[in-house]
This record gives structure tokens, C-alpha cells and sequence, in this order.
């Protein structure tokens, strides 16, 4: 840089998935009067629609935030809540033909304000919805002065329109108006828990001047290839020698998979139990669980040099581990092939784990960034519960990969069935790895069933039955298949059904525990919880 040039204090670019952190404490600080985002509802913001996510760093630091999607405009210019334009807050209302830019988020740091921060970044989203030749922008626009005002006015219109004629003033709807955006009604109930508003918002629009609106160009979504090669492993279950046979036997398929050039590669549930094989006797079901949680640095550490040294995604089935707070839960190690190593806590212990091995179940669920795109781990029983799955497909998941360890064929069907409706309901890849064989010397290993398998959902891009490739029933062997990501983006868009995007958000909803989508909050900050987000345009 020339001694005469200073660098650049302020920064506008697309929103980043490290800047998810930063992102929670902006809306914390810009909002102290609303409930806070979750790490998993800007995850998925993120995650569903990047190029409409932008941040603003002043000096480094992170002042200002807007989130937007595309919809349809008979959904985005009808009545609705934020809720249900949002998908809870996750942006997972996202449609990739949709002819309207929704705005449901825009903050900026109260100490910033006056820099005009919200103004560039109104511009970003403006230039965003020409560059995609969209109808326009649209957004319920708060009204906090509304509540103060409230015995001065004869309700949300008067008040608007006291605001326009500037017998009022509201500093959010002036700077609306001034960045060229019309009212074109009120929005009742939009945001419940934004009390100076009073629940109202203001419905405002901004049309696109080089696009006729009377005929809006019909959006499609490009039937591209974005492949990603996936492994699942059906591992025998095998008496070893030492820790490092057992290794031996792992890293031979990681090996395998790595010279197909496989992006992932995903082993069984409690794929580890063969490391009890070598012990003198049989241990009870307790003293088993805690010899296996003596090996969890050594099983980690493995696998992630694995993953570095064969350049190749593994998700680590999973291993019994014990916690900060002394509990042992059954976790998947997700380790990728950039070093970095995430983990999945099994959310249900089935009952034979509770009361054999005492197991406790997690209490947060998220996705997983990888090169190829956010994914999600149900380990087995968790695969039964839709609401998990659902989670992760919200924040942007489109694999899940299911881990699971069934003795026989009805346990089998139970998480195959169950795997299946995923795929469908979620119009995600759904990929399951088991264990077969025995081990004699083990307690709760004395016969396994599986038939590991690649799924998808049912429709045209995809294979007849939703079966992309599946192993011979308990046979070791390594299963492989290319699926196409890109196929799921036009399904959700342009399929025969489209489960993701015709949920009535108007009737239902899943509430999370504020806990949940957590992982990695500042500790100094207030708890998060999801009681609908901040909002504003």
C-alpha cells in the first residue's frame, strides 16, 4: 500500500457464517427491547439466501446488519406476520423464484448511528434486487413511536399519516420514506413482542423502476450441478486387537473413500464399542461406557488427522463422551478436511441406553459448515423426531447424515422409515451407516442389522424409489454415490410438491428452548430466546 493511501475504515460485503457471533451482539445492542436472535436463526438466515445477508464493520468492527429473501408477491404484498414471512426467524421462507426482495432485518449500533450505515446498506439490498431484476423490495416497517403517541392519534393509519404530513415524527419511518420506499397499508399483529410499535408495522414498498410490474418476469430456478460425493460406511463389527488395529480398520476405509474422491465419508453409531473387544473380561454396561470415554482425545485427534491428511469430510458415527458437567453423552465428531472439528450431541437416548449405560441426552442441535454446505447429524433415534430434522433443514442443511446401530430388522425399518420421511418432507439427502456382525465379549453388541443407504426425496430429479444407492443387508462394504445439490434448490422451487415452502406458517410453529442454536454465544450476553426476532425492515 502507498505510504500516502489509508485503508479503508468502512467495510459493506455479504454476511459471513463467522460473523454469526458479532452479528447476535449487533442486535443485541440495536434492540434492547426485543427478544434476540439465536446463533441457529442467523445461521440459517445466512444459510438460506447469502446473497441477500449483508454487514457493515466500521474500523474493524461489526455496526450494522440486513437480512432479506425473495418471495412470491401474493404472499409478500398480502397481510402477514413476520413470523410467518421469516419462517420463525430463520429465513427459511426463502423462494429462489420468488419476484419480490423481502427486507426483514436491518440494525445498526446505536453509537454508529448518524454515519449513515442503514443508508448503504438499504442501497446494497436496492442494487441486489436490480441485479436480479425483481418486482422490488418490500418489509413491514416498525413504528416505535406509535405507543407513546398513542392517546394523540385515532390508530396506526392516523399515525402514519400524521407522519407523512410531519405533524409526527418517527425516525424509522422518516428514514423509510426518505430512502424511496411507500406505504401501502398497516400490518396488524406482525410483530407481537414489539410493544412501542404496538404489534403494528407499517407495509412498505419499493418497486423497481426497469422492471414492469404489471408483467413481471417469471423467475426459474437453473437446473445446475453442484455435485457432492458421499461414502457410507457398514462397518463389521470385529474383535481388535489393540486401540491401534481398531484405527487400522477405520483409516482403511477413510482411505478407500478418499480415492473415489468421496467429499464425505460417515461412519456407524457407536462404531467405537469394538475397542472393548481387547478388554480381559466383559465389563458391565457402566464400567463399558467409561472405559469407551477414556478414548474419546485419542478418537478425536484421529480422526481429524484423517480427515487433513486424506482430504475428505468424516463424520465420526458416534462415541460415547463425557461432559464438562460429568455425564456421558453419546457424541458424533464431525471432523473436516480443514482441520476444524465440530460435534453433535445425540438428542434422545433410546431407553436401553438410559438404563444400561446411564446416557443423557443433548440439548442443542445445529448445522455444520463445510465446503460443501451447512449439514446436520441425527444419530439414530434422533431421526424419529421430525421437529430435529426440520431444525436443520430451517437453518439450511441439505444433507443429513444419520448414524445408527439396530440390532434387528424392526429397529432397522423404525430409523429406514423414518430417514426416509426426512428426505421427503424436507426435500433433503438423507444418508444413513450402520453396524453389522457381533461382538461376543461386548454387552449390547450381540447381533446388529443395517442397510446403509443413500436417500433422497420423491420427485423427478431423483432416483424412482428415493433410493440414490444402498448396501446388501449386513454386509461390510463401503456405499457410494454422487448427488446433485443443485437438484434439491429446484425441487423446493419448482417441484411437484413443495413441502418446505406451503407449511402454514399462519397456523403452526415450533417453539425452541432459548438454549437451542446457542452454541458459541457470548457468555456475557443475555440468554438468548426465540419469541419471534428483532425485525425492522
Amino acid at each position: 500500500m502507498p505510504a500516502n493511501q489509508a485503508k479503508a475504515r468502512l467495510e459493506v460485503r455479504q454476511a459471513r457464517p463467522g460473523d454469526v457471533a458479532a452479528i447476535a451482539a449487533l442486535v443485541r445492542r440495536a434492540y434492547d427491547d426485543l427478544p434476540p436472535y439465536t446463533f441457529g436463526e442467523i445461521r440459517g438466515q445466512l444459510n438460506n439466501f447469502p446473497e441477500g445477508c449483508f454487514v457493515a464493520k466500521l474500523d474493524g468492527k461489526l455496526v450494522g446488519y440486513c437480512a432479506s429473501l425473495r418471495i412470491s408477491g401474493n404472499t409478500a404484498l398480502k397481510p402477514h406476520s413476520w413470523d410467518e414471512i421469516t419462517g420463525n426467524g430463520f429465513g427459511s421462507r426463502h423462494d429462489p423464484t420468488g419476484d419480490w426482495l423481502y427486507g426483514y432485518e436491518m440494525c445498526v449500533d446505536p453509537k454508529v448511528r448518524g454515519t449513515r450505515i442503514g443508508r448503504r446498506l438499504y442501497e446494497e439490498r436496492r442494487a441486489l434486487a436490480e441485479q436480479l431484476e425483481l418486482s422490488g423490495i418490500v418489509f413491514g416497517g416498525r413504528m416505535p413511536n406509535l405507543r407513546r403517541m398513542w392517546r394523540k392519534v385515532d390508530g396506526p393509519r392516523d399515525y402514519l399519516d400524521k407522519v407523512i404530513s410531519g405533524k409526527l415524527h418517527d425516525p424509522v419511518l422518516r428514514f423509510q420514506l426518505a430512502n424511496g420506499f411507500e406505504p401501502i397499508g398497516i400490518l396488524e399483529k406482525y410483530l407481537p413482542e414489539d410493544k412501542k410499535s404496538k404489534s403494528y408495522a407499517v407495509h412498505m414498498v419499493w418497486r423497481n423502476p426497469f422492471v414492469d410490474t404489471d408483467k413481471p418476469q417469471k423467475q426459474r430456478v437453473p437446473r445446475g450441478v453442484e455435485s457432492v460425493r458421499i461414502a457410507t460406511c457398514q462397518l463389521q463389527a470385529r474383535a481388535v486387537a489393540d486401540y491401534d488395529e481398531f484405527i487400522r480398520q477405520i483409516e482403511y476405509f477413510v482411505d478407500v473413500a478418499s480415492d473415489y474422491e468421496s467429499d464425505f465419508i460417515v461412519f456407524p453409531e457407536l462404531f467405537t464399542l469394538m475397542l472393548l473387544s481387547f478388554e480381559e473380561q466383559e465389563l458391565s454396561p457402566l464400567e463399558a461406557i467409561e472405559t469407551l470415554s477414556r478414548y474419546t482425545p485419542r478418537i478425536r485427534k484421529a480422526l481429524s488427522e484423517m480427515a487433513l491428511n486424506y482430504n475428505i469430510n468424516i463424520v465420526g458415527g458416534s462415541h460415547p463422551t463425557r461432559m464438562e458437567d460429568g455425564d456421558i453423552h453419546n457424541v458424533a465428531h464431525v471432523c473436516l478436511r480443514d482441520g476444524s472439528v465440530h460435534e453433535q450431541e445425540k438428542i434422545h437416548p433410546t431407553p436401553n441406553e438410559a438404563y444400561w449405560w446411564n446416557i443423557k441426552g443433548g440439548d442443542s442441535i445445529d448445522v455444520i459448515p463445510t465446503d460443501c454446505g451447512p449439514i446436520g447429524v441425527l444419530i439414530c433415534y434422533d431421526s424419529e423426531f421430525p421437529e430435529l430434522a426440520r431444525r436443520l433443514v430451517d437453518e439450511g442443511a441439505r444433507i443429513i447424515f444419520i448414524p445408527f446401530c439396530t440390532d434387528s430388522r424392526q429397529g432397522y425399518m423404525r430409523v429406514r422409515y423414518c430417514a426416509q420421511a426426512r428426505a421427503v418432507e424436507n426435500q433433503c439427502f438423507v444418508v444413513m451407516s450402520g453396524n453389522v456382525g457381533n461382538l461376543p465379549n461386548v454387552g449390547n453388541m450381540d447381533i446388529q442389522y443395517a442397510q446403509s443407504c443413500i436417500l433422497t426425496p420423491c420427485d423427478f430429479p431423483f432416483a424412482r424409489d428415493g433410493i440414490a444407492a444402498e448396501a446388501s443387508e449386513n454386509v461390510e462394504t463401503l456405499t457410494i454415490s454422487e448427488v446433485n445439490l443443485a437438484d434439491l434448490s429446484w425441487a423446493r422451487a419448482e417441484g411437484t410438491v413443495r413441502n418446505l415452502a406451503d407449511r402454514r406458517f399462519d397456523l403452526y410453529r415450533i417453539e425452541w428452548d432459548g438454549r437451542v442454536g446457542s452454541a458459541g454465544r457470548d457468555p456475557a450476553g443475555p440468554p438468548p430466546s426465540h419469541k419471534g426476532g428483532p425485525g425492522g425492515g
